[in-house]
């Protein structure tokens, strides 16, 4: 599938981001996933259909039901891009709680 989005696009929205947690503990159906939100249905699908554009889900057949699941190696990608900023950030924090604990206020 050509990606036609930046998955980085898709998960800076709040709802996509509630999909991708619900569907890390389970495979779903759309009107499952539906279920947990206040939107329309059609939203919800619109919504579904940019993370599997993104790859970021997969569709699997199981009967007359399409079950959606987490695309964990596309996921991986994801964190893997993302993992040397939470590093610098992290220790950028570090540093700046070292400071702050050396810190003498003049009186």
């Amino acid at each position: 599938m050509e990606l036609r989005r930046d998955v980085f696009q898709a998960i800076a929205d709040p709802t996509r981001r509630a999909i991708i947690t619900l569907l890390a503990l389970q495979a779903m159906t759309p009107t499952a996933i539906a279920e947990n939100f206040n939107s329309s249905r059609q939203t919800i699908s619109k919504h579904i259909q940019i993370l599997t554009e993104c790859e970021l889900l997969k569709q699997e057949q199981n009967g007359r039901e399409i079950l959606y699941h987490i695309n964990a190696k596309k996921m991986k990608e994801v964190a893997d891009f993302i993992e040397p900023f939470r590093k610098m950030w992290d220790d950028r924090f570090n540093k700046l709680e070292t400071i702050m604990k050396n810190y003498k206020p003049k009186n």
